[in-house]
């Protein structure tokens, strides 16, 4: 078997154009889905990030605008149709937790770009195995007690959550680092960002951008860990009209007096800057009980009370379950494999290790239980070693 090979389950060899190798050259697939062809891969050092369409109904190559993450370089890839939507793409000579990728053609993201860029458009997600815990959104007016019940968390399960670093294009103040403290970025970047959906929310503060990132909420994830949001109610909005699966909390006082009492007594703020926040309080409380978006509401009465019910909405008081499957170290994608589709499952047998012995060993990628996707990652993968051929 070759190291790559095209898969065509709605074209015949005669459907293909002619210039392919001269269009494209080196290493690719070219994949067929509906009139359309999409040739993945070629010179460009091996990678198969690359990616030209051919549209059977015009006759013509078109070079579609790739967004999403950027593909390293590899001695070979397989692409199989997993829908209308995208292509897996698997790849040699790859980590064992980086050897899956998605090629989105017609996802709800890519339809979106692709009507805001007037332009051909597909767009790559990393596909990582097992699913996670959601990430929890935590929104309340101020003085409520937010940062109190985050505290208890972090210090109660400290290997447990993290928080995301926000986006700024602010400069940094003495002691701050990049990617520590924030992501600090030029504003022509951050805009565009912004514009691909590549935010989950942002806002503009004294002529700076602040926003969340759902990169930089994937990696909290990818650290095994819980990402926690603690984001006001119009950031919460944007959160949940992305691709994002969370759990959204929201906090509120037993009374608008009592949460008036707590803000004076910190006395940290002026008459003006009290009279402010509780004006924000109010309108975030009408927001927050009403806009739909929070599955939880907790009253904050309490603090000992809430906290237990935080808990047992998080799951918790249960035991905590693992967040990512263990790594599978000793796996790799063979030279000169078979790959075959069933349904939703994907058998990867044969060919040779990266010793060059004779590999009779079958795994099946399990791809029925998919979330996500770009432009943030593809979960739900589901890698099992079945063992060599000749012992099943």
């Amino acid at each position: 078997m070759g190291e790559v090979q095209n898969f065509f389950p709605e074209a015949q060899q005669d459907d293909l154009p002619t210039d392919l190798d001269l269009e494209f050259g080196g290493c690719q697939t070219t994949t067929a889905i509906g009139h359309k062809l999409y040739a993945i891969g070629g010179s460009d050092a091996g990678s198969p990030s690359c990616v030209r369409v051919f549209d059977k109904l015009i006759g013509k190559w078109i070079t579609p605008t790739v967004l999403g993450a950027n593909l390293g370089p590899s001695k070979g890839h397989y692409a199989v149709v997993l829908s209308t939507e995208r292509i897996l793409v698997l790849m040699r000579d790859s980590p064992p937790d980086d050897f899956a990728w998605f090629l989105e053609v017609d996802t709800p993201f890519v339809k979106e770009q692709r009507k805001r860029l007037e332009t051909e458009v597909v767009a790559w997600s990393k596909g990582v195995r097992g699913n996670c815990p959601k990430p929890i959104v935590i929104s309340g007016p101020s003085g409520v007690g937010k940062g109190t019940l985050i505290s208890k968390l972090m210090k109660e399960f400290p290997s447990t959550f993290g928080f995301s670093v926000s986006h700024t294009t602010r400069s940094p103040r003495v002691g701050e680092k990049d990617g520590v403290h924030y992501h600090f970025t030029e504003r022509h970047t951050m805009e565009n960002d912004i514009r691909e959906g590549k935010f989950l929310e942002s806002a503009a503060v004294h002529g700076n951008l602040y926003g969340t990132s759902i990169d930089a909420v994937e990696a909290v994830t990818d650290a095994g860990k819980r990402c926690i949001l603690d984001i006001d109610v119009q950031g919460a909005k944007s959160v949940k009209a992305s691709s994002l699966e969370a759990i959204f909390i929201f906090i509120c006082p037993p009374t608008f007096e009592e949460l008036e009492k707590r803000l004076r007594e910190r006395g940290t703020e002026t008459e003006e800057q009290i009279q402010k926040r509780l004006r924000n309080a109010k309108a975030e409380l009408e927001q927050g009980r009403s806009s739909g978006v929070f599955e939880h509401v907790l009253v904050n009465d309490d603090l000992e009370t809430c906290y237990e019910n935080l808990k047992n909405i998080l799951g918790l008081n249960d035991g905590f379950c693992e967040v990512n499957p263990p790594a599978l170290k000793n796996f790799e994608l063979p030279a000169g494999y078979l790959v075959l589709q069933l349904e939703q499952k994907v058998l990867i047998y044969g060919g040779t290790t990266s010793l060059g012995k004779p590999s009779s060993v079958l795994y099946i990628l399990d791809v029925s239980t998919l979330k996500g996707g770009a432009p943030g990652r593809t979960r739900g993968l589901k890698l099992h070693e079945v063992g060599p051929l000749a012992d099943i």
